[in-house]
């Protein structure tokens, strides 16, 4: 008769009697998911969901208006022309590449919540119906 192996805790526990102990797959999900906020049902302020897209948006817009500056520059200015002429459209576009992508958020940010709150809803009534 053969010992069964001892587990690292030092407990004796046979592979069967570990494939019987319940498995924490859902908590583990919950936990590990990328957004949490999925999961919770907690509302949360407008400033915590658009936060990011309203930051990337003035950052774009501060270095779209610099580049306008140095681009400007370019045409009055005498000394140090070539670097105005190569740093300023590539702020300018820098500038509108990030403006446009916090633009795009926003409705993307829109569309994931109405999806959320669907979501929600269903899943409440599921619960409704299949937990009784």
């Amino acid at each position: 008769m053969e010992i069964p192996p001892k587990s690292p805790d030092g407990s004796e526990k046979s592979p069967q009697s570990k494939e019987l102990l319940p498995s924490n797959t859902a908590s583990t999900l919950c936990i590990s998911s990328r957004s949490e906020s999925v999961w919770t049902s907690e509302s949360r302020s407008k400033w915590d969901i658009y936060h990011k897209p309203i930051i990337v948006m003035s950052v774009g817009a501060a270095v779209f208006l610099f580049g306008v500056v140095i681009t400007s520059l370019s045409c009055i200015q005498i000394s140090n022309k070539d670097v105005y002429k190569m740093c300023g459209p590539a702020l300018l576009s820098m500038g509108l590449m990030l403006l446009v992508c916090g633009l795009v958020w926003i409705p993307i940010i829109r569309k994931k919540q109405k999806q959320r709150q669907k979501s929600q809803f269903l899943q409440r009534l599921k619960s409704f119906f299949f937990n009784r």
